[in-house]
């Protein structure tokens, strides 16, 4: 399938992720306008993506992922963090671990407050609402009958969870049944996106269906490697396919989909960005955009592991015959643990009662991997021995990092430097939340499982023993976002609060490289809200 002189398009949405398989359902639904989709990966009919737990597997299949590695970074020793993103119909939400969380509300009154006009959190709620089709029910803030389906999946998760939850009582934190509904502090359950025991991407929940309409056209395969403009507008896109260039035009709009990575490697090829640096490349300067690429914010995240006197999802899934049977509950039945995440339980707690929102993301897994890199999941493979693992992530990190092309070749990756705790609250958050969790470990109903701590482990008790543990085991939580935030100064945002690129006419950016500021937790869940949100901006316009 090609692009012809003859077809004509009103939205060219490049990428379809998280944000863009929205997009191109919502902005078709009408049937007036013609939009085309480009996506660089393939399809996504593969059995590891769709079983839930199959994550593990795609973790390094370059089918599915780019694959990206940033620069080597000094808080973890000089190494370079793994970057996975999806490179697939779905984007990352075909190959993350599924969690749903909206974030905290006052992380949207953030944005608000910081420039992002109308992106308070009584003005997103809607569409939260909007889109989730909740198990639990229907109530004041949460929604069912969207498109996408999220799972409560209490009655399914390990029984060790619930001596997570009683740890977490007698540690003094409040446990929450819904950290997305009125109460989003507290130890939790995790709530994921998943239906019928299968994986429920932006792919499937929004991407598909729109398919069926005559006036929506999806191209895999198709690498953009520059948006084309004319007198200052964005008209179209140029894309590698199948060994050929192609061009393809748009009446109305271009919308970049690409991603935290892409979004900003995008705009940078076809001229717009911070002109230090698209100059010394060849590139000619089309909008000076300073904040292009800058403002990269993620989630640092770190484990601490746990050999278990009780047994745990390792003795499940480790020998041959536990892997036949969870197999066969899959295939025969969509139950099991392959149609859950590894994550759990976990939720949002503050780790000081002074503090007026949560400052930690906990998690809890039923299973241990003491082999694997930092931050691997080798899911089907776990340790031999009964073991777990408790980990957090901070919530608002204040370190900022930087996303740009090394070269005008759109096919090489671009250079990300995180700048991982280079700030003294994110080093100071990180030891807190590393204190925290050996408070969490020794209550009662933690020390009556766990046999010993095997990372850091029992000699590691100072200030510098902890700093080392972070150092070499913190690992990306794979929420990257910020890099062409929106606000209302060109100087400091890349995309107004109606998400159009400043000073280019016809191109918006709608994904989760539009965040002002990463949200508390999760970015798959407030990634769609901006793109159904963006839809409405989208179509007012036009009307």
């Amino acid at each position: 399938m090609t692009v012809t002189a003859s077809d004509h398009f009103d939205y060219i949405v490049v990428g379809a992720g998280s944000a863009g398989c929205v997009l191109a359902d919502r902005l078709s639904a009408c049937g007036k306008y013609r939009v085309l989709v480009l996506e660089a990966g393939g399809s996504d009919l593969s059995f590891w993506i769709r079983m839930p737990i199959g994550y593990g597997k795609i973790y390094y299949d370059a089918r599915f992922n780019w694959k990206y590695l940033s620069e080597p970074e000094d808080a973890l020793g000089g190494k370079p963090s793994y970057w996975p993103r999806g490179k697939v119909l779905g984007g990352s939400s075909s190959i993350n671990a599924l969690v749903y969380a909206r974030g905290h509300p006052g992380d949207f009154d953030d944005w608000a407050a910081d420039g992002a006009t109308g992106w308070g959190w009584d003005s997103v709620a809607p569409y939260f609402k909007r889109m989730e089709d909740w198990a639990g029910g229907a109530d004041e803030r949460r929604g069912t009958g969207g498109p996408l389906p999220v799972a409560d999946i209490r009655g399914e998760v390990h029984s060790l969870c619930d001596t997570y939850l009683q740890a977490a009582r007698e540690a003094h934190l409040p446990v929450t049944e819904d950290y997305n509904g009125v109460q989003a502090e507290g130890a939790s359950i995790y709530q994921i996106t998943m239906k019928d025991g299968l994986r429920a991407s932006t792919a499937r929940c929004y991407l598909k269906p729109a398919m069926k309409r005559a006036n929506v056209k999806v191209l895999t395969r198709a690498h953009a490697t520059r948006i084309v403009m004319e007198d200052g507008r964005a008209v179209g896109v140029e894309f590698a396919r199948g060994g050929r260039t192609q061009m393809a035009r748009a009446r109305r709009e271009v919308i970049v989909s690409g991603g935290s990575v892409n979004s900003p490697q995008l705009l940078q090829l076809s001229g717009i960005g911070p002109g230090e640096v698209l100059q010394p490349l060849g590139i000619e300067v089309r909008r000076h955009a300073p904040s292009v690429g800058r403002n990269l914010q993620d989630h640092l995240g770190l484990d601490m592991h746990y050999r278990a006197s009780v047994p745990t999802l390792n003795q499940i899934l480790r020998p041959w015959w536990g892997k036949l049977r969870a197999g066969l509950q899959f295939l025969l039945l969509r139950r099991g643990p392959l149609t859950l995440s590894v994550n759990q339980g976990g939720g949002f707690v503050r780790t000081r009662q002074e503090l007026t929102r949560p400052n930690l993301q906990l998690y809890f897994s039923p299973v241990s991997y003491t082999r694997s890199p930092p931050g691997k999941r080798p899911m089907m493979s776990p340790d031999p021995f009964p073991g777990f693992l408790l980990g957090f992530s901070s919530c608002r990190p204040t370190s900022r990092g930087s996303i740009h092309i090394r070269s005008a070749d759109p096919f090489a990756a671009p250079s990300i430097r995180p700048n991982y705790l280079s700030t003294r609250e994110d080093r100071a958050a990180m030891l807190e939340g590393a204190r925290f969790l050996r408070r969490l470990a020794a209550t009662p109903a933690m020390r009556s499982v766990i046999e010993s701590e095997i990372a850091p482990g029992s000699h590691a008790e100072s200030d510098e023993d902890m700093r080392a543990h972070i150092r070499d085991n913190a690992w990306t939580v794979f929420h990257a976002s910020c890099t062409c935030r929106m606000g209302t100064d060109p100087e400091t945002s890349a995309v107004d609060p109606r998400l159009r690129v400043h000073g280019v006419e016809g191109l918006r950016v709608v994904d989760a490289s539009v965040f002002p500021s990463v949200t508390s937790g999760n970015t798959n869940a407030p990634t769609i809200m901006v793109a159904e949100r963006a839809a409405d901006l989208i179509l007012e316009d036009a009307r």
